[in-house]
Parts: C-alpha cells; sequence; structure tokens
C-alpha cells in the first residue's frame, strides 16, 4: 500500500467511523487500540494482553461499559502491521499501544496525534521514538527494553560462564534495527577480554533464521545470544530447537525463553511492563499528556537457568551461578 493511500484511509477512518464505534463514542465509550509484534496464538503475547487488561479494569476502566480494548496482532511482518493498524484506526482509538520497535516505528511513521505509548523497545532515543527520555516531546512515550546496551556485555559473561568452553559466539539481530546494533557493538567490545570471537547473524524470517545458525554452528566451539525483536519472538521455537539440535549454548533476553526450552535467559518481565503500561494509557484517557510522561525502564531483571536443557547439552552449571539465579527449572 502507498503512504498516500494509506493515510487517505487514514483520513477517511477519522471523518466516518463504524456505527458501532460512532455509537460507543456517543456514550462515554473510550478507545484503545493495542498492536502486538507477535503472533496472535502466542502465550506470551496473551498473557501480556491480559495483564493490560486487568491493569486498566483496577484503575476503573471497565469493557464494555467505559473502554473498549481493540487488540491486533501482526508477528513480525511489516504489511501485516500496517493492516493491522488500518483496522485498529477504523475504531478511531483515544490511545495506541504498540509493542516492539517494528511495530512502534510503523506506528510512529503513519499516526502523527493519537497518543501512543510503546511497551518493549529497545533504545527509544536511538531508535528516533522520542527525543529525550525525561521529556519525550512528541506524541509517543512508554517502556524500554534497558537503560543502556551494556546489557549484551552482561549476556556475554553469563554464557561465557556456563559454558566456558564457548570461543564464538553468534549475535542474532534484525540487521535494520539500529537498538541491536548498539547492543551487537556493545558485546564486541567486551568480548576480546573473554577471548571470545562475536559474529553477527542478521536475520529477517525463519528461513534465514535456520540458514545463519547452521552455518553458524558447522565451525564448532560456538554459542549464541538472541537479540530482542519481533523476530526472534514469533520464531523463538524454532531458535530454541535449533539450538539444541545444533549443541549451541545460548542465552536469550526474556524469562519465557528459557522457561520453554532455552538454556538460560536474562533480562526483565514484559508482563510487568504491561502492568505499567496501563498506568500511562489511564493517565492519558484523564488529560496526561505523552510528552509529559517520562520514558522509564526495568528496575528488576531476572535470571532463569533451564537444567534439563543443560543437561541435554552435556553442562554443569556452577553452584554459584544457580544460587544468584531467580528461578532453576530442573
Amino acid at each position: 500500500m502507498r503512504r498516500r493511500d494509506f493515510i487517505s484511509l487514514l483520513g477517511s477512518a477519522a471523518v466516518l467511523p463504524p456505527l458501532a464505534a460512532r455509537a460507543q463514542q456517543a456514550g462515554g465509550m473510550r478507545c484503545i487500540g493495542v498492536l502486538m509484534g507477535y503472533p496472535a496464538t502466542d502465550p506470551a503475547a496473551q498473557a501480556q494482553t491480559a495483564a493490560l487488561r486487568r491493569e486498566l479494569q483496577k484503575l476503573g476502566w471497565e469493557e464494555g461499559r467505559n473502554i473498549r480494548i481493540e487488540v491486533r496482532f501482526s508477528a513480525a511482518d511489516p504489511t501485516g502491521v500496517r493492516a493491522a493498524l488500518t483496522e485498529l484506526m477504523r475504531f478511531t482509538p483515544d490511545v495506541l499501544v504498540s509493542n516492539t520497535n517494528l511495530v512502534t516505528a510503523i506506528v510512529q511513521a503513519e499516526v502523527r496525534t493519537i497518543p501512543i505509548v510503546f511497551i518493549f523497545v529497545g533504545d527509544p532515543v536511538g531508535s528516533g521514538f522520542v527525543s529525550d527520555d525525561a521529556r519525550p516531546n512528541g506524541n509517543l512515550t512508554g517502556f524500554a527494553n534497558w537503560d543502556s546496551s551494556a546489557i549484551s556485555g552482561k549476556w556475554l559473561e553469563l554464557l561465557k560462564e556456563v559454558a566456558p568452553q564457548v570461543e564464538r559466539v553468534g549475535f542474532m539481530l534484525h540487521p535494520e534495527t539500529a537498538a541491536l546494533i548498539r547492543y551487537f557493538k556493545s558485546a564486541e567490545a567486551l568480548a576480546p577480554t573473554l577471548r571470545i570471537k562475536l559474529v553477527a547473524l542478521g536475520v529477517h524470517d525463519a528461513a534465514e533464521i535456520e540458514l545463519a545458525l547452521t552455518a553458524f554452528a558447522a565451525e564448532g566451539n560456538g554459542g549464541l545470544i538472541v537479540g530482542p525483536h519481533a523476530v526472534t519472538l514469533t520464531n523463538r521455537d524454532l531458535i530454541i530447537a535449533q539450538a539444541a539440535r545444533l549443541r549451541l549454548p545460548a542465552i536469550y533476553p526474556l524469562a519465557f525463553y528459557a522457561k520453554t526450552g532455552g538454556l538460560i535467559s536474562y533480562g526483565f518481565d514484559p508482563v510487568n511492563q504491561f502492568q505499567q503500561g496501563a498506568g500511562y494509557v489511564d493517565r492519558i484517557l484523564r488529560g496526561a499528556k505523552p510528552a509529559d510522561l517520562p520514558v522509564q525502564y526495568p528496575t528488576k531483571l531476572q535470571l532463569v537457568v533451564n537444567l534439563k536443557t543443560a543437561k541435554t547439552l552435556g553442562l554443569t552449571i556452577p553452584e554459584s551461578f544457580l544460587q544468584r539465579a531467580d528461578e532453576v527449572i530442573e
């Protein structure tokens, strides 16, 4: 779809929303559009949107009485994101909630006046979503992944600790996402001190993931860091299965990777971010402007270890490592 046609479509939707939407607005109903960078069947996505609904209810927003929540899922497909956004705009939402850098970039480019609360994005300033964390100065604000790209160095250290034999580490990333390039460069700066060669594995879809992992693993003594992105979220079952098949010790950015078969994970809880996101949506519906709501970062990170996967890979996790873990899967 051409940008001019897309804008025209959005303009028509704003002028003449569907009858149901007009009736709801006439009765004082507010509308929230939620656009997720996950497949609709993804359990993690369902848990996150459920958390948003629960928190909004606690804040006085009851679906069917004073609020309507429309959720659309787009996975890692830009065309699907644009189609889902077009659908949401037909409901003339009062607030949009976007999830992942891929989704947020498209929403930002197409929606200029509706308040947007982003959740689970990397480097919002460097990615151009806001001009400043403290004063976003636009129609976007929200909740970011980590407050520093140095998190990737920590991933490298943790991976080396549980798999000391690793000499080469593939960093799986979406090559057009600026935040992931910063994460890679931060880890790359640390790699020589750990006697590790870091290799960028740029991927856009499942086929590229399989090819990249197979080629990388062929040289031996390898490990894997999986960067956070809609592509890796959408294909996480494939990545976990391939890492097991190719015997690649891997670290992941979110707990649900380790809980579904990944070796270890270190990162924040996205469910908690959706709970916090409900607070920002509430404040905007009550009159606050996104520009006055600072971007927030996680204050607690979780370390999860899957001992079943470690055993399959022939790894013995140090006791000192297990004692630091927030959760150990036996």
